[in-house]
């Protein structure tokens, strides 16, 4: 079955870096564009940069443009996502998940069929 779990997240000053992990498995990883989506405390979900199958597609919200970059490594099912220059409102819950549809890419959550259980990033000094 398809399962997509997360890592990486924790706690970093404002300014600061993470990184995401999202390993895949379950199905054939290089056929499927992914995205990261995360939720604040109390807010709803917001979508932050999806990838293309074999990667030479990116797209990245506004709020994230320039400091966040979303990459994979097919030949190790992983996704990842490089958080730079973090600020307190980057708190959220960050999920990733895989597009319905194989060689398709979208930015829109309803087109994405399997997401992981999140990873908690804090941003805070």
């Amino acid at each position: 079955q398809v399962q997509l779990v997360e890592s990486g997240g924790g706690l970093a000053q404002p300014g600061g870096s993470l990184r995401l992990s999202c390993i895949a498995s379950g199905f054939t990883f290089s056929n499927y564009a992914m995205s990261w989506t995360r939720q604040a405390p109390g807010k709803g979900l917001e979508w932050v940069s999806a990838i293309y199958s074999d990667g030479s597609d990116t797209y990245y919200a506004d709020f994230v443009k320039g400091r966040f970059t979303i990459s994979r490594d097919n030949a190790n099912n992983t996704l990842y996502l490089q958080m730079n220059s973090l600020k307190p409102e980057d708190t959220a819950l960050y999920y990733c998940a895989k597009v319905a549809k194989p060689h398709h890419i979208s930015t829109h959550r309803s087109e994405y069929d399997y997401w992981g259980q999140g990873t908690q990033v804090t941003v805070s000094s």
